[in-house]
C-alpha cells in the first residue's frame, strides 16, 4: 500500500473502531481471494479450468476470487484441493 493510503487507514482505525474491525475482516477475506487467484495462475489454469474441476461456472470462480467473504469455507477448501493445495486456518 502507498504511504498516504496507510496513513489514512491508520487514522480511520483510530477514529472509528467499527471501521477498524470491518477493515481487518475485509482485508483478510481479500487476501484469501488474491492468494487463490495467484495459485491458479501459477498452475497455468484459467477460471474456466477451475470451474470445470469444481463442476460450476466461471462466474462463481470469479466470485470466490473477488468476494471471498460471501463463500463457504468448504468451497474455498474445494478450490484449493482442485489446485492440489491445502488451506490451514488459524484462530487467535
Amino acid at each position: 500500500m502507498s504511504d498516504d493510503l496507510e496513513r489514512y487507514i491508520d487514522k480511520r482505525k483510530i477514529a472509528d473502531p467499527e471501521f477498524e474491525k470491518d477493515f481487518e475482516i475485509g482485508y483478510e477475506n481479500f487476501k484469501i481471494g488474491v492468494k487463490l487467484k495467484q495459485l491458479r495462475e501459477l498452475a497455468g489454469l484459467s477460471q474456466e479450468d477451475i470451474a470445470a474441476k469444481l463442476n460450476t461456472k466461471r462466474s462463481f470462480i470469479s466470485r470466490i476470487e473477488n468476494h471471498t467473504d460471501e463463500v463457504k469455507i468448504s468451497t474455498i477448501l474445494n478450490y484449493a484441493k482442485a489446485l492440489d493445495k491445502k488451506i490451514y486456518f488459524q484462530i487467535q
